[in-house]
């Protein structure tokens, strides 16, 4: 192995996709260059270690407190946090560091949260959560409470972290300005899930997760529906991964000698621009890959046909949930409402939503009545900007094989009902009064506009 990731379960992990791009922006070729996914046994993770046949490797959950007792060396960054997510072999000696550290403080303020002078909360108490303690404490906050279920005891020396419970945040600190979730609570492939319950804390402004799979987190979409400056992990994801390649390689940093065999300090590239540079790019070549693009509308509006037109433009596999429905229930919709009635059909509507959902970098048309659950609203955002597909009404014809809308006045009835939970529901609200090339074009650009989630 030249570089890879070790860790216990990786079929969804983003690194070789990053660690690829990083090759390729970088110009080097694949064989300068090979990234691998290793999963490990704790049983075996020593054995690996002493071994030591590899370059450098990037660690992940749960190893990244396990790893420390087989490094030569930790850098002081590291040492302090207790837990190593980057090891270099340099001349058989291993060296460790943690850039999840530089990815969640350059995550924190490329956003403009705030963390001078405020109360934080950090859910769970693993590696990743030692690492936001000291991001916290380097930033000023100024008293920091790791909650968790089990408060049992401190590891700490820092006066200004104190373990509580759940039931102690929700009692004792709803007064709390910033949370920063560190739990696998909401993490692919239970989605959804959300470690807290935000409507608490009246006084948030700020919410950080560091899960990036799905894109938005339940408490990510939680804090968006109030109104909360918040972010998920992809963009920590990827800052970290360049400081990892930058040590891997032994690139040196402006004004330094760059000696190969040099035991650098990850806190060496703290300001190196070369670093924010690569990872914006990166990052938005990543996100625009992976996000769903959602189509939302009325019966009629031209989802599908868009959806088709633009999945040419944008070489997207595309998906239509009502056809999917069809061929799961192998009938037309119109059957299954008349033999199963309209609550069995919006229930197969869920699951299937919830499964296409989970998906990456595909385009989804929905049905005309997808948005008036909650739940599938909730599941289309979890990695998709969801677009509103606004046809005016005298321009929709009504059709047979839509069973709710088939004739002018339950046409007018729908449209009427759905509207404002389409407005509501929507990231993007398109105006499709033209063509479906003036439609696509719209669309693409609105697409190249929306830059994150």
């Amino acid at each position: 192995m030249q570089y890879g990731l070790i860790g216990e379960h990786l079929p969804h992990s983003f690194s070789g996709i990053i660690h690829g791009l990083i090759g390729e922006y970088e110009g080097l070729r694949r064989d300068e260059y090979t990234y691998e996914l290793k999963e490990l046994a704790y049983e075996d993770v020593g054995a690996f270690l002493k071994a030591a046949d590899f370059k450098g490797i990037n660690v992940t959950i749960p190893y990244k407190e396990t790893v420390l007792p087989y490094l030569d060396k930790v850098d002081d960054a590291a040492a302090r946090i207790g837990a190593v997510n980057t090891i270099v072999n340099r001349a058989g000696r291993l060296y460790g560091y943690n850039t999840d550290y530089f990815g969640l403080r350059d995550l924190i303020l490329h956003i403009g949260i705030e963390l001078a002078g405020m109360k934080v909360l950090i859910l769970g108490t693993g590696g990743t959560s030692k690492t936001a303690r000291c991001v916290c404490t380097s930033l000023g906050a100024a008293s920091i409470y790791v909650v968790s279920r089990n408060p049992v005891s401190c590891d700490d020396t820092d006066d200004n972290i104190t373990y509580i419970s759940y039931d102690e945040a929700y009692k004792l600190h709803s007064d709390a300005k910033i949370i920063i979730n560190t739990t696998p609570v909401g993490m692919y492939p239970k989605a959804g899930a959300s470690p807290i319950d935000i409507s608490s804390f009246k006084e948030l402004s700020g919410v950080i997760d560091v899960i990036y799979n799905p894109l938005r987190t339940g408490l990510i979409l939680d804090a968006k529906d109030r109104g909360i400056r918040c972010a998920g992990g992809l963009r920590m994801l990827v800052t970290q991964a360049v400081y990892a390649y930058r040590l891997f390689t032994g690139q040196s940093t402006p004004g330094s000698s760059g000696s190969d065999n040099a035991p650098v300090s990850a806190k060496d590239y703290e300001h190196d621009d070369r670093i924010s540079a690569l990872t914006d790019r990166i990052y938005q070549k990543l996100y625009k890959e992976k996000r769903n693009i959602v189509l939302t509308g009325m019966p009629g509006c031209g989802k599908s046909t868009i959806g088709r037109y633009l999945s040419d433009k944008l070489n997207m596999d595309m998906v239509d949930t009502d056809e999917l429905i069809v061929k799961r229930e192998g009938r037309q919709i119109p059957d299954i409402f008349s033999s199963k009635g309209e609550e069995y059909f919006r229930d197969i509507e869920s699951e299937i939503i919830k499964e296409v959902s989970a998906k990456n970098g595909i385009l989804i048309s929905t049905g005309g009545g997808a948005v008036l659950r909650e739940e599938n609203v909730r599941a289309l955002k979890s990695n998709g900007i969801v677009v509103f597909i606004d046809r005016p009404f005298e321009y929709i014809i009504p059709t047979d094989d839509r069973p709710l809308s088939s004739d002018r006045d339950m046409l007018r009835l729908r449209y009427e009902e759905r509207y404002n939970t389409y407005c509501a529901s929507c990231d993007e609200h398109l105006i499709n009064d033209g063509t479906v090339t003036e439609a696509v074009k719209k669309l693409l650009s609105l697409m190249e506009q929306t830059k994150t989630m």
